[in-house]
């Protein structure tokens, strides 16, 4: 089974430091539902992991971040994309759970979920914890430009072995041409 984790906002999505509360401040960065449709054509299961703190700090509610998901998946469906799947951590900052990235809890979840071990597999993020999180189980790390990449590329420290690439749809072109 081919899988890929990807972190929502900043891969999938673009993101906002206001963080994005409605289906209607959600707007996919460009080529990326392309980019997990031909992914989704090629057999890959597509697995997001997200951090969603706005839920803990009441900026929106869990129907709204349904809502927000449905239109990720509706829009992606009109590509001929899938998401297999959605794991996300509601938690605060601070609340020290298992489950927000940097911790590994989402990533252990999806190894539990679908009975496999996560070494290698590729998880795609546009900050530092996305990538901390990956690597605790063994994924290959990706940073993408997109998103909060660029500050998280001049800041450094990143997982040895971490390949960046500008955004998702440039790595997923490398994926397949490697396929």
């Amino acid at each position: 089974m081919n899988l890929v984790i990807l972190d929502r906002d900043g891969v999938i999505n673009e993101d906002s430091d206001a963080y994005i509360k409605s289906p209607a401040e959600w707007h996919a960065v460009p080529g990326s539902l392309e980019a997990i449709a031909r992914l989704s054509r090629a057999g890959w299961r597509v697995v997001v992991a997200s951090n969603q703190s706005g839920l803990a700090r009441g900026l929106f509610t869990m129907d709204t971040l349904n809502a927000i998901h449905a239109k990720m998946r509706w829009e992606l469906a009109q590509v001929g994309g899938y998401i297999d799947a959605i794991f996300v951590c509601t938690h605060g900052p601070d609340d020290g759970c298992r489950c927000r990235k940097p911790a590994p809890g989402l990533f252990e979840d999806i190894a539990r979920r679908y009975d496999v071990s996560l070494n290698n597999v590729p998880a795609v993020g546009d900050s530092l914890r996305d990538l901390q999180a990956a690597t605790t189980l063994g994924c290959a790390p990706w940073l993408v430009r997109s998103g909060k990449g660029m500050r998280t590329l001049e800041k450094g420290g990143l997982p040895p072995d971490t390949q960046v690439r500008d955004n998702l749809s440039a790595i997923v072109d490398e994926w397949l041409a490697g396929a």
